[in-house]
């Protein structure tokens, strides 16, 4: 915390080493939190450069008040919640186009494949209806607390508590149910 400060104060002193490390620093654990939330490593890759690139054109505007990491997954977060609306938008225009409308996506396990579980994991993520999932991903992934969630999504304390807990009781009845096969 004390390090992310300093940076940031360097980074906002002009300091173009501070942005490089900063970005070595939380680049492989934002790409985890993103490509967990689309399920597409190139989205999310793409993702990252983006909050980078405009972190780094804000460096005046910037007033960071909390936690360093938790700010850069909030924007993670946020505009994979914004991709995510707008890859709907389009599928439910093609879909009166198209008769079929199936979406392939890319797999996180073909990121990091670490153990059959984590495959099996990375598997059940995405039949999560996804604000459970964020909420899951965030918590657990991005190391962020139920109050900052909240705040990042405009919800109250309780609303992403209870997400985090259906999200958990799906996860685990997805991965039991797929145990038994």
């Amino acid at each position: 915390m004390i390090e992310d400060k300093l940076l940031i104060w360097r980074f906002k002193s002009g300091d173009s080493t501070a942005l490089a490390r900063i970005y070595e620093k939380y680049k492989s654990s934002l790409l985890k939190i993103a490509t967990a939330l689309l399920n597409e490593t190139s989205t999310a890759e793409d993702i990252v450069h983006d909050v980078f690139v405009c972190f780094a054109q804000s460096a005046d505007q910037i007033k960071l008040s909390g936690n360093l990491r938790s700010y850069l997954a909030t924007c993670v977060a946020n505009r994979a919640r914004n991709i995510k609306r707008s890859t709907q938008r389009r599928q439910t225009a093609n879909m009166h186009e198209k008769e079929s409308g199936t979406f392939e996506a890319d797999s996180p396990a073909r990121w990091v494949i670490v153990s059959e579980e984590f495959a099996d994991l990375n598997k059940a993520l995405p039949e999560l209806p996804y604000e459970q999932r964020e909420v899951v991903i965030l918590h657990l992934q991005g190391g962020m607390k139920f109050k900052a969630i909240a705040k990042s999504q405009n919800v109250s304390i309780n609303t992403v508590q209870s997400r985090y807990r259906y999200g958990l009781n799906k996860l685990r009845s997805l991965l039991d149910s797929d145990n038994e096969v």
